[in-house]
């Protein structure tokens, strides 16, 4: 039986998708067998991170309305054969019950050992029906007081019997030891859940998911939800010491 867990954010653009893929290729390079659910149904950008859109027949809805069988609509990674991707329709319109979406993943749960649900951002509509059907959640923010304050909002709005974990992405170093960002001890301790990963911010606005997935950081976000463990990135140590203040003046500088 699959592990259920809805990747989920406060607010829209802080990276949950690009999180959601990634955690699902670190995943299958331990040997998992993992599934991606994207039920942003409308908004959908989960096929686009992962460079499949072009290979979408089927998706999450086509499944629902009874088109084709939940087989049918998922994609095997090319490069990672334990990992699938359900994607879904592009049409807000298109209503689905929180008991369709449960049916439709009760119906392939015993395949994987874990299914991540990348869940619209807010805690709309779209939220409840992605949350109702997973029994841990995953909250991601940035080290923003917004964000903040907005995956505060979200941890409220889920069930008190789905294990929640934060993960902390874009943190910068450079900023926390200069006191102008909030650390990550500050964060996890607002949010008041358990702390799953660090991850730092890319200063490449067009990296790719191949050099994101080959970051230290991943694996050890991969490793903790695996086996519980408790590693975090170590953002700030390239800016500790005498060279490292150098790096932070010239950082701030670029």
């Amino acid at each position: 039986m699959a592990r259920k867990i809805v990747v989920t954010s406060g607010k829209g653009g802080v990276g949950k998708t690009t999180l959601c893929a990634n955690l699902g290729i670190a995943l299958a390079r331990m040997s998992k067998r993992v599934m991606l659910l994207d039920l942003d149904i409308g908004l959908n950008n989960l096929d686009v991170a992962l460079h499949i859109e072009s290979k979408v027949v089927y998706d999450f809805v086509d499944v629902v309305e009874g088109k084709c069988r939940p087989m049918q609509a998922l994609i095997q990674d090319e490069t990672e054969p334990t990992l699938y991707t359900m994607p879904t329709c592009h049409l807000a319109k298109r209503q689905v019950t929180v008991d369709a979406t449960k049916k439709v993943i009760s119906r392939i749960s015993d395949m994987f050992d874990y299914i991540l649900i990348d869940c619209p951002a807010g805690i709309d509509g779209g939220f409840r029906r992605a949350s109702a059907c997973a029994d841990e959640a995953i909250v991601v923010t940035t080290p923003h007081l917004p964000c903040v304050r907005d995956a505060q909002k979200t941890i409220t709005q889920l069930d008190d019997k789905i294990a929640t974990y934060v993960v902390i992405n874009r943190m910068r170093g450079d900023l926390v030891l200069s006191g102008e960002m909030l650390s990550a001890f500050e964060i996890f301790s607002l949010l008041g859940k358990i702390p799953l990963g660090i991850l730092p911010e890319n200063d490449d606005v067009n990296c790719n998911l191949s050099l994101y997935t080959k970051r230290p950081a991943f694996a050890m976000l991969a490793k903790n939800l695996d086996t519980g463990s408790a590693d975090m990135f170590d953002c700030e140590q390239t800016y500790r010491g005498f060279w490292g203040k150098i790096r932070r003046k010239l950082k701030r500088n670029v």
